[in-house]
């Protein structure tokens, strides 16, 4: 029977979560998001055309983070404006992707150059449209005021407790923890401000709201409709489902008699066996609002559960895109950064002199797959929030499925966390994981791309240990470096093979490809190998392509010494010409599957082997050297002890 080939779109736009303008990025920005996201848009390209995939991303430039950040950098002699400050926070993280081998169409800024014009555009149109369509409204909200500073708090300008029961952040902020879960001012529990380290008052303040809550059973059958998807990541359907849950508030069981006792709006109870607490559960966000109340002046303590709540789209931060028609009012950095890629999609289009409406071509067509790597705190943004938000600027709220012609939902690749040794690799954090950059001094970014690629993100947090950087005794000490492990599939395996193939052709057959064709068994083992890695890139699962890329090699470097030993031995010329035949058949498809992954040293192999671009295009996948090139091809010469995937030079001390 033969194997059913998944079908990818005919046009793609990649992006990846935007770095905050404040900082370098950490390996966990490089390793959790972007190396995926740049070997996805490079795999695509070769699958479908350089032309049809559009890879963006950049930095995220507003903020109350920044904010904060340029106010520590002006009292560190920081002198050029908040705009300077982000900017060169934005060239720093630019510099270091390319360094990584990123390969963005554009790496913009929300808030410079033409990318920041359009984008401040942009926004301004989502909320006139979201606005025209009914679906926002000014709410008066609390927010955290600090009085000895004589200023509104925002985001990370407070710290405290998250309320959301079960919540393990050790990072709340005014009104979201650090994992993404939302919440009132009034319900950060312990809070503090940042600029003066004193508890803030709460103070009423209006505010654009987005109804969110109106697209609940939108949302709920798309992530049904997701769940049924072979390419989406149940990970990321069960905390959609989190925040699809009734309004709930859990209180202890020992409080339930006086909760008996109190005139609570309607509600329904859950009791679990070996929990202290048990469930109220609500039909809507009033009347848990009005429970909560009840409860605070009685006296009982209580945390709120996950739910879809209105969507704040506005805040009073001064460094921010203007709101339309409303003084004083920006757009908070979450909200605007969920439409950012279409900005930025604009961008390159105006760039390459497409009309303005080009980029619907591509956010409104069910012929383009739009692909966004994120992280699994950001998927109550991207996955319950951007999802109604999207929904909402089609003018309607009764629909979930994919129709043509309207903004399209998004296809969401969230990975785990990166840890850095038992923790999350955070910035924020107590202990500050090593910048990306850093990495460089001791790894190439192959062997980089390889390690952090072969992380199971999918299925759970991976822990970072690079001991060339953490242990560098250890290494002298001979204790083996397990970064290295996986850039070795490079650096040993598939340079043997390469380099064992290059050297035989040159000494016994003039550098020129044997006449013949490839066994059948080579041709139909390579076949199962491109096969399979075709449906586990189509289910983004990189690490397993990795296991069956190392199992490939491996078993072709067995092949390669025993045969050529016996043909050596034997002196059988017919043989180590059949080797040759096979073997680099499968040098030349290997490197094309390498290719995302590697693609500089694949680029290398490519130039030996006097291809043209045309190897790495998969309408060529299946074909044999012969097949590309005339007859009597002869490779370029190889010089004695030259690799194609090279080992950091601290590595050959």
């Amino acid at each position: 029977m033969q194997r059913k080939r998944p079908e990818f779109p005919k046009r793609a736009v990649i992006t990846a979560g935007m770095p905050y303008g404040n900082k370098e990025l950490h390996f966990g920005h490089i390793g959790g998001v972007f190396i995926p996201a740049d070997i996805y848009a490079r795999f695509l390209r070769d699958r479908i055309g350089n032309e049809n995939v559009i890879f963006v991303s950049g930095t995220d430039c507003y903020g109350s983070t920044i904010e904060a950040s340029f106010e520590t950098a002006q009292k560190e002699g920081f002198t050029g404006t908040i705009k300077d400050f982000v900017l060169k926070n934005h060239l720093k993280q630019k510099e270091v992707l390319e360094k990584y081998g990123i390969s963005p169409n554009l790496f913009a800024a929300s808030a410079l150059g033409e990318s920041g014009e359009i984008h401040t555009e942009v926004s301004q149109q989502v909320f006139n449209t979201l606005k025209q369509n009914g679906f926002l409204h000014v709410l008066k909200t609390k927010q955290f005021y600090d009085p000895e500073k004589k200023v509104f708090l925002n985001g990370r300008q407070v710290m405290g407790r998250c309320p959301i029961q079960g919540c393990k952040s050790e990072h709340a902020y005014a009104d979201e923890c650090s994992l993404g879960h939302q919440f009132n001012a009034d319900e950060l529990i312990c809070p503090k401000s940042v600029l003066s380290g004193k508890t803030p008052e709460i103070r009423e303040v209006d505010n654009w709201y987005f109804d969110l809550v109106a697209f609940k059973d939108a949302i709920e059958k798309h992530t049904d409709y997701l769940s049924e998807l072979p390419n989406c990541r149940q990970g990321l359907i069960s905390i959609m489902r989190e925040f699809l849950k009734d309004p709930e508030i859990y209180v202890k069981k020992e409080f339930e008699e006086q909760v008996k006792a109190l005139n609570l709006p309607k509600y329904k109870t859950v009791f679990e066996d070996g929990k202290v607490s048990y469930e109220l559960i609500f039909s809507n966000l009033d009347d848990r609002a009005k429970a909560c109340e009840i409860l605070s002046k009685n006296g009982i303590r209580y945390r709120t559960g996950k739910t879809i709540v209105p969507f704040r789209l506005s805040g009073n931060a001064k460094w921010g895109i203007p709101i339309p028609d409303s003084e004083g009012l920006t757009f908070w950095v979450w909200p605007e950064s969920l439409w950012a890629p279409i900005s930025f999609t604009k961008t390159v289009l105006k760039n390459k002199g497409k009309p303005q409406d080009e980029y619907k071509k591509w956010w409104h067509s069910k012929d383009c797959g739009i692909y966004q790597f994120i992280g699994e705190d950001n998927i109550y943004f991207y996955g319950i929030a951007q999802t109604g938000i999207f929904f909402a600027l089609r003018g309607k709220n009764d629909t979930y499925e994919q129709e043509d012609n309207v903004l399209q939902q998004t296809t969401l690749v969230a990975n785990h966390h990166l840890l850095f040794g038992k923790k999350k690799a955070s910035s924020s954090g107590d202990i500050k994981p090593p910048k990306a950059e850093e990495l460089l001094n001791y790894y190439t970014k192959e062997q980089l791309r390889m390690h952090f690629i072969n992380a199971s993100l999918a299925e759970q947090s991976v822990g970072f240990d690079p001991k060339s950087v953490l242990h560098p005794e250890e290494v002298k000490n001979g204790v083996f470096d397990t970064v290295l492990y996986e850039g070795n599939l490079l650096t040993n395996v598939y340079n043997r093979i390469v380099r064992s193939c290059f050297y035989t052709v040159q000494k016994h057959f003039n550098g020129i490809l044997p006449k013949g064709t490839v066994s059948e068994e080579i041709k139909k083992s390579v076949e199962e190998t491109v096969l399979e890695y075709e449906n586990l890139m189509y289910t983004f699962k990189f690490d397993k392509i990795f296991e069956l890329l190392n199992i490939a090699l491996r078993d072709t470097n067995k092949r390669w010494a025993t045969l050529s030993r016996k043909a050596d031995s034997e002196n059988d010329l017919n043989l180590l010409s059949q080797l040759l035949i096979d073997s680099f058949h499968t040098v030349r498809v290997m490197a094309t599957l390498l290719h995302p992954f590697a693609p500089d040293g694949c680029e290398t192999v490519r130039k030996y082997l006097k291809l043209s671009d045309d190897i790495w295009s998969w309408d060529n996948i299946f074909k044999t050297i012969d097949e590309l090139c005339e007859e009597n091809h002869k490779f370029l010469e190889l010089a004695p002890k030259t690799d194609f995937f090279l080992k950091h030079e601290n590595q050959l001390k």
